[in-house]
């Protein structure tokens, strides 16, 4: 599996990313949809990523949204986070979420949060945000109380200020 930068215009991740709205739409009520489609994704405080395989099949994507940019303490949110049907089960979503994170240490943010729903449908990825390190949270940004939607974050440690070798 190879993960790298993308586009989400592209004809394969365009289907992956209608399919997880279809799916959203499927499951939430329409107000509590905070999926994106692949044009929002298009903007410039976002980063997303891709994962494929060996010959360029996409087993899915994942996209980091820098919240409050240009500020000190800047933070991520995890965005349009999808497997395809076919990978599931193979750590993609594992990986594609180790890349961001990664990313998100790189430019030192403070923390990572994201919303994802609270129906049956999303308890695998409410346990694989669990299993990285994400604990619930309250609204951030300028999400407000849903009924249907549970907010995780993770804290980031500030990175440590290298010293003079003795």
């Amino acid at each position: 599996m190879k993960i790298s930068l993308d586009s989400p215009a592209r004809d394969d991740v365009r289907r992956l990313l209608d399919e997880h709205l279809t799916d959203m739409f499927a499951t939430s009520p329409a107000e509590s949809v905070h999926a994106l489609d692949h044009s929002a994704l298009l903007a410039p405080t976002i980063t997303f990523w891709t994962a494929r395989d060996d010959d360029g099949t996409l087993l899915g994507c994942g996209a980091l949204s820098e919240l409050r940019p240009g500020t000190e303490a800047c933070e991520g949110e995890i965005k349009s986070m999808r497997t395809a049907g076919q990978a599931r089960g193979r750590g993609v979503a594992s990986e594609l979420l180790t890349e961001v994170l990664a990313e998100a240490r790189r430019r030192e943010y403070a923390r990572v949060s994201l919303e994802t729903g609270t129906q049956d449908y999303f308890v695998a990825a409410r346990r694989l945000y669990a299993r990285h390190g994400f604990t619930e949270c309250g609204p951030f940004g300028s999400y407000t109380l849903d009924p249907h939607s549970v907010f995780m974050t993770l804290e980031l440690p500030a990175p440590q200020p290298r010293t003079a070798a003795p």
